[in-house]
């Protein structure tokens, strides 16, 4: 019997996410364990009188980077090209049934096939800024990703579709009334011109100046709850330390330490997979902020080794190297855009042009 709630998450995300009409041309992705909920939006999507394409995929990774040699490794399916180039809307469903199934991938051919990617991003970013193309990210829930986040199963849906709010009566009104309340922490940060964070081992400042923060509602991931901008590419500097591991293809990156000069890295490291690190700053553009963000949901309080929850964690900020939004101003692009968690709950401060705006993990505005 299909759970009630994955009913109202395909609801929500098909009328008020990615708001699919009649005639459009819509891709549902995602592993073969979230086919239930892939059926539901499919569902969805015929109900708006769409033409919805489902694209189950089976975890192959581990095998293609065991065998495949350089061309394989940089080869870019023709098919994926023109998904990128010709959907009006994708919907992509994060559900893996092992989480550690590329542990022992090389990285550097991870590297590789990160930056053979860089054609995808360009037509993803440059159609998504044309509002040519919405899309969706929305999670399943699998036993794996419970295990992961310490939780049962029954435990891991409930936090799952609470964190969505499908748990409510009126799901889209909840995410309007967010998105209303967000305006006004965008609307002040768009005034800034430099932004300054302090926190355990951390003092990094950066220019925003004619950037604008995106206000991020429940309209292109879900869960949702952050505000995010791209610095202005050449002006960060100083260094920040991420108090969470960052996750790259299910591989764990610990305790990273970043050093900024004029927007670039200078130098980094890792206690857990430095090597994997040192080589994802090697793909072009992998070396600058593509995306400064501050989460704002509140009702995410455990860090679960899932970046569609964890980065929208209040008392959280996240950057990501790599590509940035161009709807945020951003103009660094490559291959990887790489969201990196940072915990500001315990004594963690942002400044906007000198004014303390954030603390502890919360706005003071």
């Amino acid at each position: 019997m299909i759970d009630s709630r994955l009913k109202e998450l395909a609801k929500l995300c098909v009328n008020y996410s990615v708001e699919v009409k009649p005639k459009e041309k819509v891709v549902i992705e995602g592993s073969v364990q979230a086919l239930p909920l892939m059926r539901e939006l499919y569902r969805e999507c015929l109900v708006c009188g769409a033409y919805p394409h489902v694209m189950p995929n089976p975890e192959t990774l581990d095998i293609f980077f065991k065998h495949a040699s350089n061309d394989q490794l940089t080869f870019v399916s023709p098919f994926s090209t023109y998904m990128m180039e010709n959907v009006d809307v994708h919907i992509g469903i994060f559900c893996e049934s092992n989480t550690k199934y590329l542990s022992s991938a090389d990285p550097e051919k991870i590297a590789v096939y990160s930056a053979a990617r860089r054609k995808l991003m360009d037509i993803f970013f440059r159609r998504t800024s044309e509002k040519k193309l919405r899309w969706s990210g929305l999670p399943y829930p699998g036993i794996a990703l419970a295990q992961e986040a310490s939780m049962s199963l029954e435990e891991y849906e409930d936090f799952m579709f609470e964190s969505c709010l499908v748990d409510k009566e009126d799901p889209i009104s909840e995410w309007k009334q967010i998105e209303r309340e967000q305006k006004r922490i965008c609307d002040l940060l768009d005034r800034a011109e430099t932004i300054h964070i302090l926190g355990d081992d951390t003092d990094l400042k950066f220019s925003v100046k004619g950037r604008k923060w995106i206000n991020c509602s429940g309209r292109e991931n879900m869960p949702d709850g952050e505000v995010f901008t791209a610095p202005i590419e050449n002006s960060a500097n100083g260094s920040i330390r991420f108090n969470y591991p960052g996750i790259y293809m299910s591989r764990e990156v610990e305790d990273i330490s970043l050093t900024f000069e004029d927007g670039k890295v200078v130098r980094a490291k890792a206690a857990k997979g430095d090597e994997l690190l040192q080589n994802l700053l090697k793909v072009e553009g992998a070396d600058r902020i593509g995306e400064a963000a501050i989460g704002t949901n509140y009702g995410i309080r455990k860090f679960t080794k899932n970046m569609l929850f964890d980065e929208k964690m209040g008392g959280t900020i996240h950057i990501a190297i790599g590509s940035s939004y161009p709807e945020s101003g951003g103009t660094n692009r490559s291959s990887l855009h790489w969201d990196i968690l940072k915990d500001m709950r315990k004594g963690g401060e942002i400044y906007a042009d000198g004014n303390l705006i954030y603390k502890d993990g919360k706005f003071i505005i």
